[in-house]
């Protein structure tokens, strides 16, 4: 099984180029488009929680929809967030790279190499 998951969307230049570094290492990964396979509250939560990151942490601040949301505004929950998250995936920032009991936010996708 691959030690490496990486959660991203094929379209993202940072997604493609993480993926790229990935595969130069030679390390054994799995990616995953979570557009197609999404992300549950629980895993995602897991997902930051390694990272050590908040939903605030990784929310897509320049997407129209958090405009359109009021999100700058807003004083939701953590919980709140998340479902949120869950519901709408372009509010999440890509690629998060998953290798055991560490995650990270790869961005800029260089960052990718401290996890390796």
């Amino acid at each position: 099984m691959p030690d490496v998951t990486i959660y991203h969307k094929p379209t993202c230049s940072t997604c493609r180029e993480a993926v790229r570094l990935l595969k130069d290492s030679g390390t054994s990964f799995t990616a995953i488009n979570y557009y197609e396979q999404p992300f549950t509250k629980g895993q995602l939560k897991n997902l930051l929680k390694k990272a050590g990151l908040s939903p605030k942490d990784v929310l897509r601040t320049k997407e129209d929809l958090y405009k359109e949301l009021g999100l700058a505004k807003s004083s939701l929950s953590d919980e709140e967030l998340l479902d949120l998250m869950v519901k709408h995936p372009d509010l999440i920032q890509r690629p998060i790279v998953e290798k055991g009991e560490k995650a990270m936010l790869a961005r800029p996708a260089e960052s990718i190499k401290r996890l390796l």
